[in-house]
């Protein structure tokens, strides 16, 4: 093995001992691993599960203050936030562990044999979702503990019964071993296989791909950006036996500034806007890069209050100097876009921090030229000036695919929203009114996905409940005697909990 280090955000300095990197025969191991633990692990009763994964909540509880000192370092992020996303990598553990208990991931239905059925008796069919296999879990950079080690792909992908190796983001190498030490010792206080749960480290891309490569991985689950999301599926659609990735990936999430809502607010919209694009530098996949609006007097208010909150919003800590020299590109490449103007810029940042940044642009040039359009990951966003609401409708329509949308609307609007929610719905997986969207709450209707570029497959979420159907998959039964049959859908287990659908019926 060799070694590297972790790296403070703040100062770029090295932190912290050398820590192992793991070789292209580790991932082998970790991946056989997994799989040898796999049908134990699947077979695991639903209390079981839920106990497993409300003992990993607790235990990352239990490493206390340590895991947000070695996160705050790692990240640069403020301990406030940290906190609160332990809380939230907590909660989502617990969440699902209420879903495995309740038992409606397995989907099981049961339409009964008619045997005296004309002019075909029909067979006896029962179906049930099984977990898919071993997981591929790529930590995500700017949520250190929500989104990486124990996150929501690695959370859901154990609740649906699947053993998880995890590629720990090179960017906090020491809050990802914490983490991984508090689920290790859940899988050893419930006596489950070690395989379970594997936790690779170490910078190198050639890592991330033996593990996508690996036969043994039956799914991917990722957060970042495009060409990472975009190298790791075609590694996986080129395996010998093709698997898919759930990949988050890029996103401006434009927000609609609608007429009347400007006119009775402008000001104040443009102050809490300054306030959602520097949030945490600006370091989230649901930050508002694209802002529209049809002109009027109501959108010079938010243009002047917005600009004000902008120039006044101190540069922050970038999560990488990588990441912090991309969104000085970004930032570069889309200032020098013909007809792109300057309206505000943030104090200067330097190689560790970002300054924050708005630009404006009309219509036409927009529609005019893609390059507009592409995500800077950062405090930097575009406002697009509508000259009505046909060409706001045509500026949707040539969108590519979002996480979010927010229409900032009063009852006066509600007509015009109305007419571009079908364009919307088309484009994105959540849409928001009157707030903004920076924050996924964790909860049954939640959607963190959206179509391509968004993710990389619109179907799915990587946040919330619905999250664990991307780790199934339905096998189905037909006349298979009751002991051949899986417990749950035997006959004697109908008093089990669990809903079923039997007969069309739905019997709860």
């Amino acid at each position: 093995m060799t070694a590297f280090r972790s790296i403070a955000a703040a100062t770029g300095e090295l932190r912290g001992p050398d820590l192992a990197t793991h070789s292209a025969q580790d991932v082998a191991t970790a991946c056989a691993a997994a799989e040898a633990a796999f049908d134990t692990y699947r077979a695991t009763s639903r209390e079981e599960r839920a106990a497993f994964l409300e003992t990993i909540a607790q235990n990352i509880l239990d490493l206390g203050d340590a895991l947000i000192e070695a996160a705050m370092a790692e990240s640069g992020l403020p301990r406030p936030r940290l906190e609160g996303e332990r809380g939230r990598t907590v909660g989502q553990l617990r969440l699902f562990a209420q879903v495995v208990r309740q038992g409606g991931w397995q989907g099981l239905r049961i339409d009964p044999a008619l045997p005296e059925r004309q002019p075909l008796p029909r067979p006896d069919l029962r179906l049930r979702m099984i977990p898919v296999g071993p997981v591929a879990v790529f930590g995500a950079s700017n949520f250190p503990l929500a989104f990486s080690t124990a996150g929501g792909d690695t959370a859901s992908a154990l609740a649906a019964g699947c053993p998880v190796v995890v590629k720990g983001h090179p960017a906090h190498p020491e809050t990802g071993a914490l983490v991984a030490s508090a689920i290790a010792a859940a899988v050893k206080a419930h006596g489950l296989p070690e395989g379970v749960f594997g936790h690779l480290v170490g910078p190198s891309n050639e890592l991330g791909a033996a593990l996508v490569q690996d036969p043994r991985i039956a799914a991917v689950g990722f957060t970042g950006s495009r060409g990472g999301g975009l190298a790791l599926t075609r590694l996986a659609q080129a395996r010998e036996v093709p698997i898919p990735v759930y990949a988050e990936m890029s996103s401006i999430n434009p927000v609609l500034l609608l007429p009347s809502a400007l006119a009775a607010r402008g000001a104040a919209l443009g102050t809490a806007f300054a306030g959602s694009l520097t949030m945490g530098a600006g370091q989230f996949c649901t930050n508002p890069g694209l802002l529209l609006a049809i002109e009027g007097e109501g959108l010079d208010a938010f243009v002047a209050a917005a600009t004000q909150a902008v120039s006044a919003a101190p540069a922050q800590v970038m999560l990488t100097p990588g990441i912090g020299e991309a969104y000085r590109k970004g930032v570069a490449a889309l200032a020098g876009q013909g007809e792109v103007e300057t309206l505000a810029k943030g104090s200067e940042g330097d190689a560790l921090t970002g300054g924050a940044i708005l630009f404006q642009t009309d219509a036409k040039a927009f529609l005019a030229n893609p390059a507009m359009a592409h995500e800077v990951f950062g405090a930097s966003s575009i406002l697009v000036r509508c000259a009505d609401a046909g060409e706001l409708a045509e500026v949707l329509r040539g969108l590519e695919g979002q996480l979010t949308a927010t229409l900032h609307l009063d009852n006066a609007d509600e007509a015009l929203a109305a007419d571009l929610l079908p364009i919307l719905e088309r484009k994105v997986g959540r849409i928001l009114a009157n707030g903004w969207p920076t924050g996924v709450e964790v909860a049954h209707a939640m959607v963190h996905g959206g179509p391509f570029p968004a993710t990389s497959d619109a179907r799915t979420t990587s946040v919330g409940t619905l999250a664990i159907d991307r780790f199934l998959r339905p096998v189905s039964y037909q006349n298979l005697s009751g002991a051949l049959l899986p417990a749950e859908l035997r006959d004697e287990a109908k008093g089990d909990g669990a809903p079923r659908l039997i007969d069309g019926a739905l019997t709860l």
